[in-house]
């Protein structure tokens, strides 16, 4: 076992024991679940100094739905992933997971324990640890610390391994060190160290920046395919990849100024004169 695995396995560890009390992991068939509403925000708003950065949002996603949220910078996309996972506290409202599980009385941790993934723009990996060792982690975040530096892998784990590698294209570069992937490698292998953890929901924050044309499509394939196995929530500029993923029938939300300007299909959202006016005329 490398330092570096084990000091990865330690902070992981040191992560899940700073949960202020223990929350248990839903399974698949739980009824919550099974249909309905997998995310729920009312009114929430947030001031940072004075400056409204949400203002009364709403948002309502679908079990199993893949939902695009644009705007212009400052609409208030990160602060309400923010209130979602628990990293800010809203002034006001309300944030449920499912039915009836309210995230604001959980911490950052729990809710992620819970089933609520979040990737953030900047991949995070353990770049000095090989894609294989990145995703083996993801697996393990649960279990102690010895278990999770000694455990051996069973066949099941393995399979979901391999399952994972081929989702995100990395099947070839699996004892490949992190740090040597590309940008786009290094976002398809965090968002498989996500999937390790079998999230039901998945917030995803400008995937694609930085990324190559043929990378920003295979992606765009990837969130396709993950499509109600889980519900995902992309926030992303790039007007092309929003379109590969809408597919011309899904709906799109425009934030702006910490609230929703316009709901709809892209093309409808493209065509909204406000729309065009405070982001897409830019």
């Amino acid at each position: 076992m490398t330092p570096d695995l084990m000091e990865a396995g330690a902070r992981i560890r040191a992560e899940h024991e700073a949960r202020a009390k223990p929350v248990r992991r839903f399974v698949a068939d739980e009824p919550y679940f099974g249909q309905g509403v997998a995310l729920y925000v009312e009114d929430i708003s947030v001031s940072f100094d004075g400056f409204k950065a949400l203002n009364a949002l709403s948002l309502t996603i679908d079990v199993g739905e893949l939902r695009c949220i644009i705007g212009p910078n400052g609409a208030g996309k990160t602060t309400m992933m923010d209130c979602i996972t628990g990293k800010t506290r809203p002034d006001a409202g309300k944030v449920f997971f499912g039915s009836n599980i309210d995230l604001l009385g959980l911490t950052e941790p729990q809710i992620a324990q819970i089933g609520v993934g979040r990737k953030f723009q900047k991949p995070t990996v353990y770049e000095q640890l090989t894609v294989f060792e990145n995703l083996e982690l993801a697996l393990k975040a649960d279990r102690g610390v010895r278990a999770a530096l000694f455990h051996r892998l069973n066949g099941e784990q393995r399979d979901r391994i391999a399952e994972v590698l081929l989702l995100i294209h990395l099947k070839e570069e699996v004892q490949r060190t992190a740090g040597l992937l590309s940008h786009g490698q290094k976002q398809w292998l965090e968002i498989g160290m996500l999937l390790m953890q079998d999230p039901r929901l998945l917030l995803l924050d400008e995937p694609v920046a930085g990324m190559t044309d043929e990378e920003t499509e295979r992606t765009a394939e990837l969130f396709l395919s993950l499509e109600g196995k889980h519900s995902l929530v992309v926030v992303e500029h790039d007007m092309k990849f929003v379109d590969q993923l809408t597919e011309g029938r899904k709906t799109v939300t425009v934030l702006h100024e910490g609230s929703v300007l316009a709901e709809g299909l892209l093309s409808e959202v493209q065509a909204n004169e406000k729309v065009v006016e405070v982001y897409l005329g830019r």
